[in-house]
């Protein structure tokens, strides 16, 4: 099929790189440079990078509006690919693709509908994680789905590496979807079930309640790793987390309470400790979580969430 594609982060390039293999992807759209690092240098999108070593033409915008919208116009593109973007497709761009739009969504459709369903499916324990292809509607992530598959991940896995799988494996389940469109042997189906919807992540989201059992504190620490970051404060500093795990065979410790061991730092929860293997305090680079907890002075005194 003729193709335009519409994507920023990371986990849209591998979509693209599998749809450029099999399809003519006439255009890509991008966010526009975005300035990162310490310096602010103004960095194209991973997207945009993929696109230009792909020899494909990029239409960077902020937003889809008129001028984008007759840019895809010309192109006469039969179908249009959104993989996380950052932004609403809409009339009269939403109906200017032959077929539409479809929408690779990381969450197993009608769950998790909006920003960061990654994330939130990891702060709420689920243990099923996946991806859907969807019609694209005006309603936020509701149109019928062509297909949605359940995966696999490794134990304990953080939202960026579970987002790396689910990206991987996202593509493969697109590139099916597109084929079986151009050859008119796949239908979407209305979503069934009540919907949950994925609010975008802030910093406070990465506050970690030690009073919560050691699965529900560490689930949060799975979710919002490594963005926004998982944090605590010790003696009014804020303490990031890097690495952790729940400590399910150490003697229990009162919410918040913090002991060290040779490799590792104990934090109680209301079950289990949680063992922070790597932290980053305030103003400083990150460091294994026993060498900040020598370094503490009033050690057996301190307590996360104060």
């Amino acid at each position: 099929m003729r193709l335009v594609f519409a994507g920023t982060p990371d986990a849209a390039v591998p979509t693209l790189h599998r749809l450029a293999s099999d399809h003519d992807v006439a255009a890509v759209i991008t966010r526009p440079d975005a300035p990162l690092g310490r310096k602010r240098v103004l960095t194209p999108s991973p997207v945009a990078r993929a696109a230009d070593e792909l020899g494909i033409p990029v239409c960077k915008a902020a937003r889809l509006d008129d001028e984008v919208t007759q840019r895809i116009a010309a192109l006469r593109v039969e179908l249009g690919v959104i993989v996380a973007y950052g932004g609403l497709v809409r009339e009269p761009l939403l109906s200017t693709p032959t077929a539409g739009w479809i929408n690779l969504h990381f969450s197993l459709l009608p769950q998790w509908r909006g920003a960061a369903p990654v994330q939130r499916a990891l702060i709420a324990g689920d243990v099923r994680l996946g991806a859907s292809v969807f019609q694209l509607v005006p309603e936020l992530d509701a149109g019928d789905v062509f297909a949605s598959r359940a995966f696999d991940l490794p134990e304990g896995a953080t939202a960026d590496i579970a987002l790396r799988t689910l990206a991987e494996e996202g593509a493969a389940l697109t590139a099916e979807v597109v084929s079986g469109i151009a050859d008119g042997t796949v239908i979407a189906e209305p979503q069934e079930g009540e919907p949950s919807y994925a609010a975008k992540l802030t910093l406070e989201d990465g506050v970690l309640d030690w009073s919560l059992p050691v699965e529900a504190v560490f689930a949060r620490f799975r979710g919002v790793t490594p963005e926004p970051g998982a944090h605590t404060t010790v003696d009014g500093q804020r303490l990031k987390i890097l690495e952790a795990a729940p400590a399910l065979d150490a003697e229990p410790l009162p919410s918040g309470h913090i002991t060290g061991t040779k490799s590792a730092v104990l934090i109680g929860t209301a079950t289990s400790p949680l063992a922070v293997t790597r932290v980053q305090p305030a103003g400083k680079g990150a460091m294994q979580a026993a060498d900040w907890w020598r370094g503490q002075r009033a050690a057996e005194g301190l307590r996360a969430g104060s």
